[in-house]
């Protein structure tokens, strides 16, 4: 029986010791200090570490021809848009023309216009006369297949434009139709405006003329300068020189970092260390919080982020919205040489999981490292909470593959640094100061490279909200 308190309100008399009072007695087992920030931190533990020695890694590729296909940058004022000058140099025709005051002249020409669901920005077979720029919304870039059924070719979004050629030739026609799919705001520039526009602008005229005569580069493919072969010929055919050039300015990559000063009181190292030494915690918290950045910038880094450095050409957009299995197919497509797993925010991992419910489609789990873990068509993809979530609840999902020699995207380290505590990490003792607290100096230096294009895919404006 439970013992009671006595003499309170005619209870009986306490019979044996109760608990508050045996607790002072009893030692305590505790645990060590808990932090809710540490995740899972997969892309850190899936990436294959590079050393860069010297604090830097170069990128040498072959030589690449620039196309000109970038996304284009607007401003906006209340619900008026306008092309950024300089962002009309995206388009081919513009690639190499500087002069401000033209671009500005020129920007100024575009007519904001909006289409609603189902409406159609240009037609297949009617004449290609303007030059359109999607400010915000998507369409459907539609052609006849083979047998004559109408098929998706692409998906254009926030950014894409079609087409410069347009402005160019009198007499060509669109080969497609673009159909909005949702709400759609465009710019549009017709030919006989642009064409009225450069009559008045000797220096446009003459880059265009320079731009229509210029010389048909050989290239492959992916755009890089060609290797010239023969193949299937017979006897004594004079085969073709060639060699392989390279980019005269390749990309550099320099290690990034990230700091903090960990302060202790000398009185707190010296005197409460038992059972758990109280500078060893602080300081596992601390590298935790550092590891936790070091995930957040390898993914959101303006400079060497994942999501910054994936080209142009290898991001796509969801076809309705939610991801479906459709969109990761398409992603699929972009990184279709040995992909090694895709990396998504949770949020968008559970919009993916009930797409596939829907459709009454279960993935498979694989194994890794003990943990089962969701994929598709047998390549895993584990959760980021790095990946930003818009407060439209928007995210990417991004496919990769990895290792320098499947020139995929690697991450970048320095090991054997003064004073390292883990691999690329330091902790340096920078002294006592006259309150008696020591400081101890945290480092973390880090990078990722892309090494070719096609390693890395982005699909992009996955809608992560729940259907009403």
């Amino acid at each position: 029986m439970d013992s009671v308190d006595s003499g309170v309100n005619g209870s009986k008399p306490q019979q044996s010791l109760n608990t508050a009072a045996a607790r002072t007695l009893a030692t305590t087992t505790k645990s060590e200090p808990q932090m809710q920030g540490i995740s899972s931190r997969w892309l850190l533990r899936l990436l294959p570490w590079v050393e860069a020695s010297g604090g830097a890694y170069r990128v040498n590729r072959r030589l690449s021809y620039a196309v000109g296909d970038g996304r284009v940058t607007f401003t906006h004022s209340g619900t008026r848009a306008r092309v950024i000058p300089q962002e009309l140099r995206e388009l081919p025709l513009l690639r190499d023309f500087d002069d401000e005051e033209v671009l500005t002249a020129l920007a100024g020409r575009f007519v904001q216009r909006k289409f609603e669901p189902g409406d159609v920005l240009v037609e297949a077979a009617t004449p290609a006369d303007q030059v359109v720029l999607i400010v915000h919304g998507k369409a459907n870039k539609i052609g006849t297949g083979e047998y004559g059924a109408q098929t998706v070719l692409s998906v254009l979004a926030d950014g894409d434009h079609f087409s410069y050629r347009a402005v160019l030739e009198s007499d060509d026609f669109w080969e497609y139709t673009v159909k909005a799919v949702t709400s759609c705001t465009v710019l549009t520039m017709t030919q006989d405006s642009f064409e009225a526009f450069v009559a008045q602008t000797e220096t446009l005229r003459a880059h265009i003329e320079r731009f229509m005569s210029g010389p048909q580069l050989s290239q492959n493919a992916a755009g890089e300068a060609a290797i010239e072969l023969a193949s299937g010929h017979e006897g004594e055919q004079v085969l073709p020189g060639t060699f392989v050039d390279y980019e005269a300015s390749p990309r550099e990559y320099e290690l990034g970092v990230a700091q903090t000063v960990l302060r202790v009181h000398s009185r707190v190292a010296d005197l409460y260390n038992d059972p758990m030494d109280q500078v060893e915690q602080q300081l596992r918290l601390t590298i935790h919080a550092l590891r936790e950045r070091q995930e957040h910038d390898l993914v959101n880094n303006a400079d060497f982020g994942l999501l910054h450095n994936a080209d142009l050409s290898q991001r796509i957009h969801t076809r309705t919205g939610p991801p479906t299995p459709d969109d990761l197919d398409e992603l699929l497509t972009l990184v279709w040489k040995e992909p090694a797993f895709f990396l998504a925010h949770p949020s968008a991992i559970s919009a993916f999981g009930r797409e596939c419910s829907h459709r009454g489609i279960y993935p498979d789990s694989v194994d890794v490292d003990g943990i089962q873990v969701s994929s598709w068509r047998g390549i895993p993809i584990f959760p980021c909470d790095k990946i930003p979530v818009t407060e439209a609840r928007t995210s990417s999902i991004m496919l990769m593959r990895t290792g320098e020699d499947n020139q995929g995207v690697i991450g970048l380290r320095q090991t054997g640094i003064p004073d390292e505590f883990e691999p690329g990490l330091n902790v340096r003792f920078m002294g006592l100061d006259e309150k008696a607290i020591m400081s101890y100096l945290v480092s973390a230096y880090y990078s990722a490279a892309v090494l070719v294009p096609d390693a890395l895919g982005v699909l992009e404006n996955v809608e992560t909200g729940r259907d009403e």
